[in-house]
C-alpha cells in the first residue's frame, strides 16, 4: 500500500509498482480508503492514477516523456523541428534534447536512430513516429493545442517521478526516523529513569522496573524502583529546500535533485514537519514558504527548469522571509553545482547573507555536485557560518539519501 505524505493511503497492491525498466504484473489491486487531509491530484483522472499504478507503460512513458522535456528546459514539442534537428546534426540533438527524449518520443534507441538517420526511407519513419507521439500526448490530454505541456502532463510527470523515487528509497529503507532528544509528554517511548512525582502512571516501564528491583535483591517492591519512560517529541521542523536550476544543472543533475526534493517532503511531511521550496538560478525563480502540502510542492518540484547563472544571495534573503519568526527549528538546504556567479562582489555578499540568516536562527546546510577548489572554500565558509553540514555529491544516484541524511541529522 502506497501512502502520500498527508496520511492519505492511494492504492494497495500484493507487489509493488514502478520498478524502473522492467514492468510488474500487478496480481490484485483495489482502491484504498481515505484516511485524511488533503488528496493527491484533485485533476488528474482516476484512470491515470490507476494506469500508473498497474505499471501501464505507454503511460508512463509519456509521463516520463513530459519529465524529461521540463529536465532539458523545454516547455513545448515541435515534431517538425525536432525531426530537422535530428537529421541535419544528430550530435547536436543530443546535446538539445537528450537520449532519454529521443528514445521516448521516437521509439527507437538514440544508436540506432544515430546510425539509420541518413536513410531517407528512415526518416520518412522517424518523422511519422514523433508525430504520432505528440499527437497521442495531445489526444490524452498532456499537450495543448499549441504543442506546450498542458497541466495534466504536469500532473502525470510529478506523479511517475512521485513513485520512481518512492520505489527506490523505500526497500533501500532510507525513509528511517528523525526524533530529537527533547523531551515531550506525548512523544515516543524511548529510554527511562526512576519515577518522580507528577509522572504519569501509564508511563510506568514495569518489566524494567520489576528487573531493577530483583537486581537490588528487594524482597518488596518499592517506589525507588519504579522506572518510567522517557518521552522523546519529534520536534516540530520547518526546512526549505533550495535548489540551483542553473542552466548547468539541465539534464540528469536536476533531475536527481528533484527526486532528493520529492523524498525530503514525502518524509518530512510525514513527521508533521513543514517544507518550502526556493527555485534559483540567475534569480529566485519559485517560492513554495513551508507547507505540509505534499501535492502542491511535488507539483512545483516537477515543473522546475534550469536556465542561466546562479544566484545565492537573493536565496538567502528569500529564505529568511518565508521562515516564521516562532521557536522551532529552522533549517536550509542549499543544493548546487557552483558558488555564486551574480553581483559585483557575489562570494563577500554571500557570506554576509549567510550571517544574517543564521542570527535569525536558521541553519544551512550544502549540498554540492562537482565543486571546483575555489566552490568548495566558499561552501565550508558558507556551512561553517551557517553552522551545518556539507556534502560533496560523487554519484547523482546518491542525492536523495544525502538530502535524506542533512534531515536526520537535525536536532
Amino acid at each position: 500500500m502506497w501512502k502520500m505524505p498527508n496520511g492519505r493511503a492511494i492504492w494497495k497492491s500484493k507487489k509493488a509498482v514502478i520498478t524502473g525498466s522492467e514492468p510488474v504484473e500487478i496480481k490484485e489491486s483495489s482502491k484504498a480508503e481515505e484516511l485524511h487531509g488533503k488528496l493527491a491530484f484533485q485533476q488528474l483522472e482516476d484512470k491515470f492514477m490507476h494506469s500508473v499504478l498497474e505499471n501501464d507503460r505507454k503511460i508512463i512513458d509519456s509521463g516520463k516523456l513530459i519529465s524529461d522535456a521540463i529536465n532539458q528546459g523545454m516547455s513545448s514539442f515541435t515534431p517538425d523541428l525536432m525531426f530537422e534537428q535530428l537529421v541535419k546534426s544528430y550530435t547536436l540533438a543530443k546535446q538539445i534534447y537528450g537520449e532519454s527524449i529521443i528514445r521516448l518520443v521516437s521509439g527507437y534507441e538514440p544508436d540506432y536512430v544515430k546510425k539509420n538517420i541518413g536513410i531517407p526511407e528512415f526518416q520518412r519513419e522517424l518523422k511519422e513516429k514523433i508525430q504520432e507521439k505528440i499527437n497521442q500526448l495531445k489526444d490524452e490530454g498532456f499537450l495543448s493545442k499549441d504543442d506546450s505541456l498542458s497541466e495534466k502532463g504536469i500532473e502525470l510527470a510529478s506523479l511517475v517521478l512521485y513513485f520512481e523515487e518512492l520505489d527506490k528509497i523505500v526497500p533501500k529503507g532510507a525513509l528511517g526516523e528523525k526524533i530529537s532528544k527533547k523531551s515531550f509528554t506525548y512523544g515516543e517511548k524511548e529510554s527511562s529513569r526512576i519515577y518522580k512525582k507528577g509522572d504519569r502512571y501509564r508511563d510506568i516501564a514495569l518489566k524494567k522496573s520489576v528487573k531493577l528491583s530483583i537486581r537490588r535483591g528487594h524482597r518488596n517492591f518499592s517506589t525507588k524502583d519504579l522506572q518510567v519512560y522517557e518521552k522523546q517529541s519529534k520536534g516540530q521542523t520547518y526546512i526549505i529546500y533550495a535548489l540551483d536550476a542553473s542552466g548547468s544543472m539541465k539534464g540528469k543533475k536536476i533531475e536527481s535533485c528533484k527526486k532528493a526534493g520529492i523524498a525530503l517532503a514525502y518524509k518530512a511531511i510525514n513527521e508533521r514537519n513543514k517544507v518550502g521550496l526556493i527555485v534559483f538560478g540567475s534569480e529566485v525563480k519559485e517560492i513554495v514558504e513551508p507547507t505540509a502540502d505534499f501535492t502542491r510542492l511535488l507539483k512545483e518540484i516537477t515543473r522546475i527548469r534550469a536556465s542561466k547563472e546562479t544566484d545565492i544571495v537573493s536565496t538567502l534573503k528569500k529564505s529568511v522571509e518565508l521562515f516564521p519568526d516562532d521557536d522551532i527549528t529552522k533549517h536550509l538546504i542549499l543544493l548546487t553545482d557552483a558558488l555564486p556567479t551574480k553581483g559585483d562582489l557575489p562570494e563577500e555578499s554571500t557570506l554576509e547573507e549567510v550571517s544574517a540568516a543564521r542570527s535569525k536562527g536558521i541553519t544551512i546546510s550544502l549540498i554540492g555536485i562537482n565543486l571546483d577548489e575555489k566552490g568548495k572554500k566558499l561552501a565550508e565558509k558558507i556551512t561553517k557560518i551557517g553552522e551545518g553540514r556539507l556534502y560533496t555529491v560523487r554519484s547523482l544516484e546518491d542525492v536523495d539519501q544525502i538530502v535524506l541524511e542533512d534531515y536526520y541529522s537535525l536536532n
